[in-house]
């Protein structure tokens, strides 16, 4: 797409992926360093970025993950451009994309709901982002119900927790999930140890997994550092396996800590509380379509607010 004005939108290149992570930064959607990636390659037809004579300025990304659903996310125009409909420009390549898809998600910031209202999009629940802020876990670890352990997912097949997963989506995401349930790295550069946990049950069963990562805060704030940790996908069958893989996920992790939880599900609210999180940032789920039916109570944390 090409205009007079000398703003076209391509597909995103890996050579765009450190400058949209850097505007994710600054708007404080706290980026894992590999998030970008592997949200390009989640759908690679489905990933734009806009270019202003020649300049990326923008971006956004319109994943089908099958006919039935579709997310939107990764939505930027960097400030000094905005109110010139390069916004819109990208939205509506992203909705091109999505038209032949049964269903669409995305999450809003709140004071956008309206606008999202305005292309058919309507509210379904509300996330609220916790923070716990830079302490190490101490004291032993909450129960488990008897016959379950919590494990590295280095010790369980990836079909189990990936036949888990698809219980609790609109749709399976296979591929998506094979690369985000890999290791990272940690801020120093050294493997990070159990990036992923594992509950499972005495016949070996997923009864509920998570995945920490570390994450970019936004810049300034005052912050000592610019390094945290995002906690997400967690999900699990009960609050004391949530709670046990929680325990797994941050400990002996400095913080700060984050996790993007559906309000809807209320156990992963007194959770987070009673482990000392504080709610700092609220969005909005919004489906253009029939919602899908999930799970509520066993989804205490979202993988990403760019993928839902």
């Amino acid at each position: 797409m090409t205009s007079s004005s000398g703003f076209a939108i391509r597909p995103m290149a890996v050579e765009d992926i450190p400058a949209v992570t850097a505007w994710a930064r600054r708007e404080g959607f706290c980026p894992g360093p590999r998030d970008v990636a592997i949200l390009r390659r989640a759908d690679r037809t489905g990933v734009w970025v806009g270019c202003l004579n020649g300049e990326p300025i923008g971006c956004i990304i319109g994943v089908r993950w099958d006919r039935r659903y579709g997310f939107l996310g990764l939505f930027l125009v960097r400030p000094e451009h905005r109110g010139r409909g390069y916004g819109v420009a990208l939205w509506r390549r992203a909705l091109e994309h999505l038209a032949d898809v049964a269903c669409i998600g995305l999450e809003a910031a709140p004071e956008r709901v309206g606008d999202y209202a305005g292309w058919g999009f309507r509210p379904a629940w509300d996330t609220c982002r916790w923070s716990l802020q830079p302490a190490v876990l101490a004291g032993a670890p909450p129960g488990l119900p008897a016959g379950h352990r919590l494990v590295s997912a280095d010790a369980v097949p990836e079909a189990v927790v990936q036949a888990y997963d698809a219980r609790h989506e609109a749709t399976p995401r296979p591929h998506f999930l094979h690369e985000w349930l890999r290791e990272d790295r940690d801020p120093e550069g050294a493997t990070s140890p159990a990036a992923v946990w594992v509950v499972q049950d005495g016949e070996g069963r997923c009864r509920g997994f998570g995945r920490i990562r570390p994450c970019l805060l936004p810049p300034g704030g005052g912050r000592a550092g610019s390094w945290g940790w995002r906690v997400g996908p967690w999900i699990a069958d009960t609050p004391a396996i949530a709670a046990a893989l929680l325990d797994g996920l941050r400990r002996d992790r400095p913080g700060p800590v984050l996790v993007d939880a559906p309000q809807v599900n209320a156990a992963a609210g007194r959770l987070l509380e009673r482990n000392g999180f504080r709610p700092v940032s609220r969005t909005v789920r919004m489906y253009r379509g029939t919602p899908p039916s999930l799970p509520m109570g066993d989804l205490y944390g979202l993988a990403c607010l760019e993928l839902g």
